[in-house]
């Protein structure tokens, strides 16, 4: 069940939004009980403070919630859901002076905070609900949160139920819903066709490998998304320690993101051509695993040299990126939970993203500051370019020495997009601990971001 706002014209109680600037002035202008009230219960107007109002007739009328001073905001989002788990069941109504993209970003907040994945255990639903405020674009906001939804659900599932093959029922649900195209290639049709390193890293696992695509919309400019499904990561015979196997159910995040994407760029009828690709695979141990330092043969071509069996998600995304660039496209966007050293770089709350565009550089970045979703340019630096050539091969696809791991991944899949606008985000797809509207568990980064630039990207 996606998240919507309640019906504009139920009874809804107010909820007062006051910054610890304006709380003098606002206290002023409420009834004098109220007032009373207030200052002996100590409301200070404190970021997450919250404060129930009581009626004549002693039932809760309102509640006012702080929203503290800029510095305390700027270390966190989504002020308003720390609150709404704590409002009594009922309908609420935003009373605030927030506008534009702080008070969309609330609206989607209040939205996320009642999410729950109860696939396995049920979970206590929120008791409020909210109305959407005034003068935020409702459609979007619910698309977005229908979107983070499918995406948080998708890396949430564990690999018992969310192999490649549920990914490809994932896929061909989102299209059904939205009378889009889905087709699948599966197992050794994979080489038939030429995807051979989908087919390497995933001929290992009880499920086939596959390359699902979805396509949607007649008229427009051309869209592709490619997105990193590997579903669990063992990390092949380079076998992962348990430590850094336990969170490998969202290795399919890039997937699970690109559809949360896909799914908002659908419901909102985008004037472009959308294109997804996701490789969905799993990297098991078997006796025809491909093995350390064998060399592969990738869809373009290129020859690459497998030095270590858990650098598997660039090598199944460079057939996807080959295969998209092989058709027309005005942007093409890869998504995936690619390197530990992405996380080491800039942490669990930044997605980093590369591109030689300067214009999408500037669209992403400033889209992700005013979405809440927070982004960050790294360089395609090409004097890397050859730490990722082995020498006995094209391509290496796990360089030695340890230095720029996310850089040297980005820039091997580069080669693999011939000359298409390109921009790649390394993500973690995961957050670590519970926060507003973020509770532990997996979580869509760079979408909304993206949502949000396409108009500049693509000339919407």
């Amino acid at each position: 069940m996606f998240p919507r706002f309640a019906d504009s014209a139920a009874p809804s109680r107010p909820l007062f939004v006051v910054q610890e600037a304006d709380l003098a002035a606002w206290r002023a202008s409420r009834p004098p009980t109220e007032a009373a009230w207030l200052e002996a219960t100590g409301f200070a107007a404190g970021l997450g403070e919250l404060q129930l109002l009581p009626g004549p007739d002693g039932a809760v009328a309102g509640a006012v919630a702080g929203l503290g001073a800029a510095p305390a905001r700027a270390r966190g989002r989504f002020h308003l859901a720390s609150v709404a788990a704590r409002l009594p069941e009922g309908v609420w109504h935003l009373d605030t002076a927030l506008a534009g993209a702080d008070l969309e970003s609330e609206a989607l907040g209040l939205l996320l905070s009642a999410y729950r994945f109860d696939r396995y255990r049920p979970q206590a639903a929120q008791r409020a609900s909210f109305k959407a405020p005034e003068g935020v674009d409702v459609a979007r906001i619910e698309a977005m949160a229908a979107g983070e939804v499918l995406t948080r659900d998708l890396i949430n599932t564990p690999a018992s139920d969310m192999g490649p093959e549920a990914l490809e029922e994932a896929v061909i649900g989102l299209a059904a819903r939205h009378a889009a195209e889905a087709n699948v290639i599966r197992g050794d049709e994979l080489l038939a066709q030429n995807f051979p390193m989908i087919h390497a890293v995933g001929r290992a696992a009880a499920e086939a490998p596959r390359l699902l695509e979805l396509r949607w919309g007649e008229a427009g400019p051309r869209l592709t998304l490619v997105g990193k499904g590997v579903c669990f990561d063992t990390g092949g015979l380079d076998i992962k320690p348990s430590s850094s196997m336990g969170l490998m159910k969202k290795d399919m995040g890039g997937a699970a993101t690109v559809l949360g994407l896909a799914s908002m760029i659908m419901t909102l009828k985008l004037p472009l051509r959308l294109r997804v690709l996701i490789p969905a695979v799993e990297n098991s141990i078997a006796g025809n695993a491909m093995r350390p330092q064998d060399i592969l043969t990738a869809r373009n071509g290129l020859t690459v040299e497998i030095n270590n069996t858990d650098a598997e998600g660039r090598l199944v995304l460079a057939d996807a990126l080959a295969h998209a660039a092989e058709e027309e496209t005005d942007c093409l966007i890869s998504m995936a939970t690619l390197t530990g050293a992405a996380r080491v770089a800039v942490g669990p709350d930044i997605a980093p993203f590369y591109t030689d565009d300067e214009a999408v550089a500037a669209a992403l970045s400033g889209a992700g500051a005013a979405m809440a979703d927070p982004v960050w340019r790294m360089p395609f630096h090409a004097p890397y370019e050859a730490m990722i050539e082995p020498g006995i091969a094209d391509l290496d696809n796990a360089p030695k020495g340890g230095f720029a791991g996310s850089i040297t991944a980005a820039l091997f899949l580069r080669r693999f997009v011939g000359e298409a606008r390109y921009t790649h985000f390394d993500i973690y797809g995961w957050q670590p601990s519970d926060a507003p509207a973020r509770p532990k568990g997996g979580v869509g980064q760079g979408a909304r971001t993206i949502l949000a630039a396409l108009p500049e990207v693509l000339g919407l």
